[in-house]
Order: C-alpha cells, then sequence, then structure tokens
C-alpha cells in the first residue's frame, strides 16, 4: 500500500506485534506480564487479558535458571539467548524451545521474552528415520509373510485331519496347533495391512465425529471396562485428512490405553481437542506447514515402560508381552503421511499421546 505521494506506507506496530509468528511476551521490572502477542495466548492457553498483571514464572515454566541471567540482562541493557530449554504454560507438557530475551528501547526495565518451538523440528527427523527404518522392516516382514501362510495353512489343514481321528486327551494338542497358526496368520495380517496402507485421501473431515465413532465403538469391545471422557473445543474447525485412516488412529490410540489398564479395575481415557495456532512444522526443505488442531488421547494408566518410551513408534516394538508392536508403528505411518505430527508425554499414572494436524482451508465466499 502506497501513501498519497506514492510513497510505501510504513506499517504499524499493532500490525508487526500481531503478526510475529512466534509466541513473544513483554514483562516489567518486576517480572510481571505487560502485554502478549496472539501466538503467545495460543501458547499460554489464555488470553492477554486475563495474565495481564500476573508474575509470568507463576504462568510460565522454564527448564533452566533464569532469575540471576534475567537481572543481568536487564541491567547491561543487553539480550539473553537461551536454546534447547523447556518451556511450557503448566496446563500441558513443555516443548523444547529457543528462548530470546531483550530489552524493551524506550521502556526502562521491560523485557520482551521471544519463544520458538524446536520440538517439532527434532520429531521431523526423527519422523523420517522412523519411516525409513519402517519401509525397510515392513519390506522384509511382508515378504516373510507372504513365504510363510502357504506352509501355515497346510499345517493348520493336517492339525485338523489328525483331530478327526484323535481321543479328547490328544485333541488339546491339535487344537493348540490350530489356535497358533491362526494367531500368527492373524499377525501376519496386520503386518501385510501395514505395509499396503494407501496415499491418504484427504478432505475436510470433522474430528469429534471420528473421536465419538472411535469412541462408541472401543466401548461395545475392547474399551468396555474404560471410561472414556469427551473434553472437546466446539469451535475447532475441520481438518484436512483421511477419515477412515484417522479413524484408525483413534481406535489404535484408545485400543492402546485400554490394554495398558487393568482388565477387572478398567482406568479412565480422556479425548480433548484443543485450537493452537502457533504450532507449525518446518521441513528440511525449508518449506513450512502450520498444523494447529490438537487431539490428545490422555489414560491414567501405569504408563510407557522407561525402557522402550523413545521408540514406541518404532514397528515392532511394544511393551506388552503379546504385542504385535505395530498398533503404535502405523499411528506414526498415518499421521506422518497427513505432514502431521505425533507425540508421547508419560509417567505412571498419566499417559497423553498428542497430534497434530492441519487445519481444512475455510472456503472463500462467493463474490458479489
Amino acid at each position: 500500500m502506497n501513501d498519497e505521494s506514492g510513497r510505501p506506507k510504513a506499517v504499524d506496530e499493532a500490525s508487526i506485534w500481531s503478526s510475529l509468528p512466534v509466541p513473544a511476551i513483554v514483562i516489567d521490572g518486576d517480572e510481571r506480564i505487560l502485554d502478549m502477542n496472539p501466538a503467545a495466548e495460543g501458547f499460554m492457553n489464555n488470553s492477554a487479558k486475563w495474565l495481564r498483571g500476573q508474575p509470568v514464572w507463576d504462568r510460565l515454566t522454564v527448564d533452566a535458571p533464569m532469575e540471576k541471567s534475567l537481572a543481568r540482562a536487564r541491567q547491561n541493557g543487553t539480550p539473553l539467548f537461551v536454546n534447547d530449554v523447556d518451556i511450557g504454560p503448566g496446563s500441558r507438557p513443555p516443548l523444547v524451545c529457543n528462548l530470546q530475551i531483550a530489552p524493551v528501547q524506550g521502556h526502562e526495565g521491560c523485557m520482551i521474552l521471544l519463544i520458538s518451538p524446536r520440538e517439532l523440528a527434532g520429531r521431523v527427523n526423527q519422523s523420517q528415520t522412523v519411516k525409513s527404518a519402517a519401509k525397510s522392516a515392513i519390506g522384509m516382514a511382508e515378504m516373510l509373510a507372504h513365504e510363510i501362510k502357504n506352509p501355515l495353512a497346510g499345517i493348520t489343514g493336517a492339525a485338523q485331519l489328525l483331530s478327526m481321528n484323535l481321543n479328547s486327551g490328544d485333541l488339546e494338542l491339535t487344537d493348540l496347533i490350530v489356535a497358533e497358526t491362526r494367531r500368527i496368520v492373524k499377525l501376519l495380517e496386520q503386518v501385510e495391512q501395514f505395509g499396503n496402507l494407501s496415499v491418504p485421501e484427504r478432505k475436510p473431515v470433522n474430528l469429534h465425529d471420528l473421536l465419538d465413532r472411535a469412541r462408541r465403538s472401543a466401548l461395545l469391545g475392547f474399551g468396555a471396562h474404560m471410561r472414556i471422557i469427551e473434553d472437546y473445543d466446539p469451535s475447532l474447525p475441520m481438518a484436512l485428512a483421511d477419515g477412515d485412516q484417522l479413524l484408525q488412529v483413534f481406535m489404535n490410540l484408545i485400543k492402546n490405553a485400554s490394554e495398558a489398564a487393568d482388565p477387572k479395575q478398567g482406568g479412565t481415557i480422556r479425548l480433548h481437542t484443543y485450537y493452537e495456532h502457533s504450532y507449525s512444522l518446518r521441513r528440511a526443505d525449508g518449506s513450512g506447514q502450520s498444523l494447529p488442531l490438537q487431539v490428545e488421547v490422555i489414560d491414567d494408566g501405569p504408563g510407557l515402560p522407561p525402557e522402550i518410551r523413545g521408540d514406541v513408534f518404532d514397528p515392532f516394538v511394544s511393551g506388552r508381552e503379546n504385542g504385535t508392536g505395530l498398533g503404535l508403528a502405523l499411528v506414526s505411518k498415518i499421521i506422518s503421511d497427513h505432514d502431521g505430527w505425533v507425540a508421547v508425554d508419560s509417567v505412571p499414572g498419566k499417559t497423553r499421546f498428542r497430534i497434530s494436524l492441519p487445519q481444512a482451508p475455510r472456503k472463500q465466499k462467493d463474490s458479489d
């Protein structure tokens, strides 16, 4: 835009402040919140109006000693940089971030905090590594599945023929052969299903409809012993996704939580959705993808075993004795194919799987 003389108009400060893509918070000399931009409101999961005047370190957790460094930066009028530190609002798991702090020119004692989440970038690289490993593992598994299924069918048939002329004591052995071969065939079919997953056909879908279908199906089957709570953001926009594949993701996560709970006492699963416009994914080629739609599946089970916590999305990694290790690998693969992000935070008594997805484009209104 140009002014009357034809020169470009200066952009006003309010527009610049609102357009900053990273959370920005201004604090006074007493380290109380003076103001924050819309990205910071999303990161803090609260409004600037509500947070103004509150001590910043009561509302923002930073896993680093900040007091002395911040005081020195304020006194010297110099910026402060803290890299790869866990930062969060306390209401959800922290993110690995870079923190930049600088004096506000013309306002003595005031400092501005810029928070740049790094966790997504790390997970992108990890996701690519997992996808590469998955392709190799699944390729080999598919070949083995093809070679093994035929002889298994012969073993099953032979055992069934033998059972026709055996007494009741020996029948137990042939029944065991049949049951175990069928179990192996079922596992091989899961491997083939994982390897043959089609490219997602993405279109606008309602995440709450998919979550409700998964919840109702679970309560009628494997999750009958669980209490499943809906905690939805009613204003959540449509996602750009393949509905059938996302339904499989939600079913796998709910099933995973149900199987981790005590089969007699059960447990609670909370399905939580919210909008977080500060989340974005940066690819290696420099392109970016906004991931504002958040879906969390939270359970109160025993948590993931520490020895596999960092590898739960890898194929054939399972914390259960008879687990296949394909459920969470399939979740990771589907979400990665959607250009999304999946993460897990787990301690005894609380395991949280969080999925971040792109929003469907808004329909343009027809011009008059």
